[in-house]
């Protein structure tokens, strides 16, 4: 063993974490058998470490190498134990090292979920290290994504990012598809049938003849709706029929010109879409027979989700599944429940046991909403309206049995199995394909707050009955409902509103800052106030990163970057540490991005109150502390998903991919523009040239924020440029010129009325005191010879009272008649 070298340490760092003393002494004799460690050897760190760890040599005489070993260092220590001098050096008599004690420290937080499995924060374990699974139920797609939709999948895209990018897991993301459906089915061939019908362009005797019939069936199924919002829903549907049935009726009885009656014949067709769609596939639907119509309605609305989610810069999920591809596969997930004695097989169709499952020792159905096992409506409304005639429903054991496998009717897709021809159940689609990739047990399952029950519990219980375990989930996620504007979100409502008509009001961006204001698992209430919040936060930080930049520019040489801190620095700085600590708190407990934003708000509310009074002071702000917390906020929220650029400070300018090579291309230009701008107003103001000042404040105010240049001029300090969001700052513009107009009009309000109130005063000045009464001949009958009132209009002579307050008025009339008298001989008004 060559003394100092760094060999011997991995070996004797190996034996000092050998906790068994007897063990840790074994290991060293064999270690040092292979070694020299008398002749020519020089003491190490990790020899005097080692040493340390014996009280004295052993007595072992197997164990010779180490006693051999010990009596050598204690005798190049001079005797003297637990000194660990430098190599090579012998220690000095009689002088130790104090004794050291690592610091107390403090415990640091675990990240909690809330877990739907427990209803409570659960600490957070992945089953295998630092890899988390995790299956998110993904869309039903035969229309169009909704804000429903951007409630589960934005929120699961914020908690998926923070669990990748700040706890820094390893997470293997997978979301599934639904493209064989109930929904799916049905839209399909009403799309179909509808299309076929409208080609066939019937006579319009026929149409109306089956306008009719439609509407018969129609308004059997109203009648049969019990939920008001959706009655009146259908009524205003049936109404909006009738109105345009009628026309075409009176067009026919009046044999008016073909293109009139084509024209409103279409305008008939057109209104009575929907209505007429569910007739002709309530009546032809079981004549369908072309299959490729339930993989093309899929696919187009599988495509317009997936560009709504890049459009909303939700991640892509590391793999996607489609229940069309996966039928095999679900097959053989049906049978082995069914080997396993949980599922049976009735006219085609195969269906969970509840009743077995439930009463093994080994299982418990309805783990995830125990209270809502055994409610009919909700459990139907998993089966799909496809799937709950009489006979379906007669075909089970017990109305708590759900489909596995459904046999197809005429008119429906089907897939060879060893009942026959069918489809899958809607539940079993997700432990299929989720027990295919991620195994028999998962860490994460993610869904909306509404698929808890039926959907959820049933796959848990069919999952667990394919595996005959109790634990193919962890952790149950579920975000929490949307409403709009408090109320539900449903197009009975009339406030059904797609993530694409979102997106035209409001930015991705914004979007997201709204949900992160809220709590994931709780409702979140899509409103004017929710996205007002959210447009507030944004400019609030925006404009704090627009400060920082500008600070940033200012040229500085590579010492000045370095400055020293005065209590203010210092002060800040603690600050934003607590607010780090305070930030990584919240995200612990349930991953809480409303209190998360809170304290990033605090925080640069400080730094805001720390750059205004250097601002005061005309000291310029430390820029290395304030480019560390701008940076720090940067990438939290790009952790959150708010910030796309991966090189930016602050919110990008421009769109995602221009960001960096705008501001870093345009800014040098627009400061020299600036610079000369602020040099020309000088010579303006001391030339007195208002024309130029003129000028230069259109192009502040009118030309450069047309190109999203916004130019801040302070008195005594240097113009501040800034790159803003073009749409942002005409809407800037467009409110301070609505300001500026509001105090026009009441600077000009004021004015008039203050003209009003002077005419009144000089109109009643010009009054002489005696002709003051006179014209009050419906008050008063005799006045005496100044013009007093002395009896009213009844004759009555005025009391006393009445008199002298006359008196007070006529005294005051008099006053103000000789100012005006004194006002004309003066030269004022007449």
């Amino acid at each position: 063993m060559a003394g100092c070298s760094g060999e011997q340490a991995p070996a004797y760092t190996s034996i000092l974490g050998i906790s068994d003393e007897a063990a840790r002494v074994r290991a060293l004799n064999e270690h040092l058998s292979t070694r020299s460690y008398v002749h020519g050897y020089s003491l190490s760190q990790a020899d005097v470490d080692m040493f340390r760890q014996l009280s004295a040599p052993p007595t072992d005489a197997q164990l010779f190498h180490v006693a051999r070993w010990f009596r050598h260092i204690e005798a190049v220590l001079g005797g003297v134990r637990g000194i660990g001098e430098p190599c090579g050096l012998q220690a000095s008599k009689g002088r130790r090292q104090p004794q050291w004690s690592p610091p107390t420290g403090s415990e640091p937080c675990k990240l909690r979920l809330y877990n739907s499995l427990t209803r409570n924060k659960d600490v957070f374990i992945p089953q295998n290290g630092n890899r988390v699974t995790w299956y998110c139920c993904g869309p039903t797609v035969y229309d169009a994504s909704h804000m429903g939709h951007a409630r589960s999948y934005i929120s699961f895209d914020i908690l998926r990012r923070v669990l990748r990018d700040y706890f820094k897991f390893d997470v293997f993301y997978c979301m599934n598809i639904t493209d064989i459906d109930d929904k799916i089915i049905k839209r399909a061939r009403q799309n179909c049938l509808f299309e076929r019908y409208r080609e066939r362009r019937p006579p319009t005797a026929q149409l109306l003849e089956d306008i009719h019939a439609a509407l018969k069936s129609f308004s059997g199924k109203l009648d049969e709706t019990t939920d008001p919002d959706k009655k009146q829903m259908l009524e205003r549907m049936r109404l909006a029929v009738q109105l345009a049935a009628a026309p075409l009726e009176e067009a026919v009885r009046s044999h008016l010109a073909a293109e009139d009656i084509a024209r409103r014949a279409q305008v008939l067709l057109e209104e009575a879409k929907d209505l007429l769609s569910d007739w002709l596939d309530s009546t032809l639907g079981s004549e369908v027979t072309d299959n490729s119509i339930f993989s093309k309605l899929p696919k187009f609305w599988e495509g317009e989700f997936h560009k709504d989610m890049e459009a909303l810069n939700v991640l892509p999920p590391d793999v996607l599944t489609r229940v069309s591809e996966y039928v095999p596969e679900i097959v053989n997930f049906v049978q082995k429940i069914v080997d396993n004695g949980y599922g049976y097989a009735s006219n085609g169709s195969v269906y969970f046991d509840t009743a077995k499952f439930a009463s093994s020792e080994r299982h418990s159905y309805g783990k995830l909403v125990p209270e809502a096992v055994g409610d009919q409506k909700a459990l139907q409304e998993g089966e799909g309206d496809l799937s709950i005639s009489a006979d379906r429903l007669s075909e089970k054991r017990s109305p708590s049995d759900f489909a596995l496998w459904k046999a197809s009717k005429p008119g429906e897709p089907s897939w060879p199995c060893p009942w026959g021809k069918g489809r899958p159940g809607w539940h079993i689609e997700c432990s299929a394909m989720a027990g295919t990739l991620l195994g028999a047990s998962m860490d994460i399952h993610g869904g909306g707050f509404d698929l808890r029950f039926p959907h959820h519990d049933n796959e848990l219980a069919q999952s667990e009955a394919y595996f005959e375990n109790d634990c193919w989930v962890r952790y149950f996620l579920h975000t929490g409902h949307l409403t709009i504007a408090g109320c539900k979100m449903s197009k009975s409502l009339k406030n059904f509103i797609t993530i694409k008509d979102a997106l035209k009001k409001h930015s991705a961006r914004q979007l997201r800052l709204a949900f992160l204001m809220h709590s994931w698992k709780d409702t979140l209430d899509y409103s004017s106030n929710t996205m007002e919040s959210a447009l507030q936060f944004e400019k609030f930080m925006n404009e704090f990163f627009l400060n920082v930049k500008d600070i940033l520019r200012a040229p500085v040489d590579i010492t000045g970057q370095f400055e020293k801190w005065e209590e203010e620095e210092a002060e800040l700085n603690e600050s934003f540490y607590s607010k780090k600590a305070a930030v990584h708190a919240a995200l612990c407990d349930n991953i809480d991005t409303r209190t998360v934003l809170e304290e990033m708000r605090a925080l640069v509310s400080q730094c805001n109150l720390y750059m205004a009074a250097r601002k005061t002071a005309r000291r310029r702000p430390n820029r290395a502390l304030l480019e560390t917390v701008a940076l720090y906020l940067t990438h939290m929220l790009r952790i959150f998903g708010a910030i796309e650029e991966e090189n930016s400070l602050g919110f990008p300018v421009g769109g995602p991919g221009t960001s960096l090579n705008l501001e870093s291309t345009v800014m040098p230009y627009l400061q020299v523009l600036s610079e000369f701008r602020e040099g020309v107003r000088k010579i303006a103001r001391e030339k007195k040239v208002p024309e130029v000042l003129q000028l230069s404040d259109a192009l502040r105010d009118d030309v450069l924020p047309e190109l999203g240049v916004r130019l801040e001029d302070h008195e005594g300090l240097p113009t501040v440029v800034k790159l803003v969001d073009r749409e942002m700052l005409l809407k800037e513009r467009e409110e301070k010129r609505r300001v500026e107009e509001e105090k026009r009009k009441k600077k000009e309000e004021a004015a008039r009325r203050k003209q009003e109130q002077e005419a009144a005063k000089l109109a009643k000045m010009k009054i002489p005191p005696s002709e003051m009464f006179l014209s009050e001949s419906d008050k008063y009958s005799k006045f005496d010879e100044n013009g007093l009132p002395t009896h009213d209009l009844e004759g009555k002579e005025l009391s006393k009272g009445q008199a002298k307050k006359l008196k007070k008025l006529f005294e005051a009339q008099e006053k103000l008649h000789k100012e005006y008298l004194q006002m004309v001989q003066n030269g004022g008004p007449e």
